[in-house]
């Protein structure tokens, strides 16, 4: 997803052209009725400058002070509507701004959340995170500088030039005749910015990467002493990020001296030219004074547009890393009219299907197994073997490289996602439980469930007890990622959350592996009462977990070896044999 940090001049204009048309069109109306307020604004500030020559040329005469009075009042309405002008579109444009985060963040996350699991197990979540929380600001800023840039100092100072050329051509050229070179000096900063612009945002990334994983792993951090480690890895990271922005703030700082320089010139010999106009040529003493408040107020907003493009660097750098994630394709994000799957009896048939992660691997290797409707088929091997992975493909977490995955017939590949794993009740070794209740989370399992449902579901799955037993009952919170409760209960709201789904398939990976022996024994009652009446597949390393399956299949390297009860494959005398007695040891002939 990542892309060189080097952006072509060709690339920014084809992301402005981009942003116009998938942000601007939208709020054109709004952006025009901002133009118009700040337009307003610009016509005031002209006109304020222009008024400037009779002021002056009156302040000499015995009879202006008649003028002058009502000049005064001129001026301050002039002000009064160029402040109210300002509030006006600074309004606006924030609105505008705000929805265009939030609408952009949305489309990011609907985005993330139709990728397929290849798409996130190379990159860390604090990646998207900053994406999602920072980089999206990105498009608002660029938008909002051009929209600013054009409506309030493009118009002011179109305004304030041609107040310069009506009161002296001849100093409106010398004052204009700087300004190409002032820009084409700044834009010589762009490349700089551009890169530590990129930086930055990534070194934020690793400092929420490191804040994620240290809160998370606050157990282990403080067991293996490894405080002073982490404290390290955020300082660098924090060092990183303090490097790039110092880089990036003493370019943008650059562009001040050097635009002050030019217009010190600037300023400088319109003076010196100006005077000798008053004082020699006896020129108009209240235009030289009007030309030089114009000149003066032209500063700023000729700064300003000569430092867009640095302006808005940051912007384009974030949102580049928005659309790096909008462009890639969401493997998941379904094609209209698939049919929806259909349940008759629930056999999956898994038909010479390969597999792998990397396209230099290998997990599964022509794989050919059946799971019977309505009964326990348990999958055992080695770690790496492909068992997981197995029912990873079912959900079609992942697509399978070659082959095909049937369910009562129907190809998997081509019915509607949502269908296939609405059929489907799922039960990991790793549970994961939201923010929020222990009922809120149980009801995860079905939309619109009813308390009565949830506690239903909690008593199949032997939780509703120590669930009761906690001062807020369903009520109460999990904490982050469950850790209010121990392993066997937060497996045992698992369970429920599976009963309460009643889905026609089960899958259960390792759903004990975990758990003490106490543990095991209350989440195995519960897990017999799941199965009844389901097509269950498992996967399990402790086999003691699995003897009573209706069939069991030996995977190795990708391939089902061998297949069969458990005193069947106990009979063959083959690798399930082998995996038996080496789990078992000096207990084996009493297991048997």
């Amino acid at each position: 997803m990542s892309q060189s940090l080097n952006q072509t001049e060709p690339d920014q204009y084809q992301m402005l052209r981009r942003l116009f048309a998938e942000h601007g069109q939208v709020y054109i109306v709004r952006y025009i009725y901002a133009t118009l307020f700040m337009g307003v604004g610009a016509g005031a500030t002209a006109l304020s400058a222009y008024l400037l020559k009779p002021v002056l040329n009156h302040m000499i005469e015995a009879e202006g002070f008649a003028t002058l009075r009502a000049l005064s009042w001129t001026v301050f309405g002039l002000f009064a509507i160029r402040g109210l002008a300002t509030w006006g579109y600074m309004v606006i444009l924030a609105r505008i701004g705000n929805d265009i985060v939030a609408s952009i963040q949305t489309r990011l996350f609907d985005q993330l959340i139709h990728h397929e699991l290849r798409f996130f197990q190379d990159r860390h979540s604090s990646e998207f995170m900053t994406r999602l929380a920072l980089a999206a600001g990105g498009v608002r800023d660029t938008l909002q500088a051009l929209v600013t840039s054009f409506g309030r100092d493009a118009l002011t100072l179109i305004g304030l030039i041609i107040v310069m050329i009506a009161q002296d051509p001849m100093m409106a050229l010398i004052a204009l005749s700087m300004m190409p070179l002032t820009g084409f000096v700044l834009g010589r900063l762009i490349k700089r910015i551009r890169k530590h612009a990129r930086l930055s945002f990534e070194g934020s990334s690793d400092i929420l990467a490191i804040l994620q994983e240290t809160l998370l792993g606050m157990r282990i951090v403080k067991s293996f002493n490894l405080e002073p480690l982490m404290q390290q890895r955020m300082r660098g990271a924090i060092q990183s990020v303090k490097k790039s922005a110092n880089r990036m703030a003493s370019s943008m700082a650059l562009s001040s001296p050097l635009s002050d320089i030019l217009a010190g010139f600037v300023i400088g010999a319109v003076i010196f030219y100006g005077s000798w106009r008053v004082t020699i040529a006896h020129a108009d003493p209240g235009s030289f004074f009007s030309f030089i408040a114009a000149l003066l107020m032209a500063y700023d907003p000729a700064k300003r547009l000569t430092r867009l493009k640095l302006e808005i660097q940051n912007g384009l750098t974030g949102a580049k890393l928005i659309y790096e994630v909008l462009d890639h394709p969401a493997a998941e994000r379904e094609t209209k009219g698939r049919p929806a799957l259909t349940i008759t009896s629930g056999q999956i048939t898994f038909d010479q299907v390969s597999f792998g992660y990397r396209p230099d691997e290998t997990v599964l290797n022509q794989l050919n197994l059946t799971v019977a409707p309505n009964k326990t088929t348990a999958l055992v091997g080695p770690s790496g073997g492909g068992k997981s992975t197995i029912i990873s493909l079912l959900q079609r977490f992942y697509s399978p490289r070659a082959g095909h995955i049937f369910i009562d017939g129907q190809d998997i590949a081509t019915v509607d996602l949502n269908s296939l794993r609405a059929q489907i009740a799922f039960v990991a070794q790793d549970v994961y439980l939201f923010r929020g209740t222990i009922g809120e989370n149980i009801a995860l399992g079905r939309a619109g469930a009813t308390q009565d449902e949830i506690e239903a579901a909690a008593k199949k799955a032997n939780a509703h007890e120590f669930i009761t037993s906690f001062t807020h009952g369903y009520q109460t919170n999990v904490g982050e990622q469950g850790a209010q409760l121990s392993g066997g209960q937060r497996q045992r709201i698992a369970i429920a959350r599976a009963i309460l789904k009643n889905a026609p398939i089960l899958l259960l990976d390792e759903p004990t592996a975990a758990l003490d022996s106490e543990s095991e024994r209350e989440v195995q009652k519960a897990l017999d009462e799941l199965r009844q009446g389901r097509t269950t597949l498992v996967v399990a390393h402790r086999l003691q977990t699995i003897i009573n399956s209706d069939l069991i299949f030996v995977i190795e390297n990708g391939r089902a070896l061998e297949s069969g009860t458990h005193s069947e494959l106990i009979d063959k005398e083959g690798t399930y044999k082998t995996f038996f007695a080496t789990q078992f040891g000096a207990l084996k002939s009493e297991v048997l």
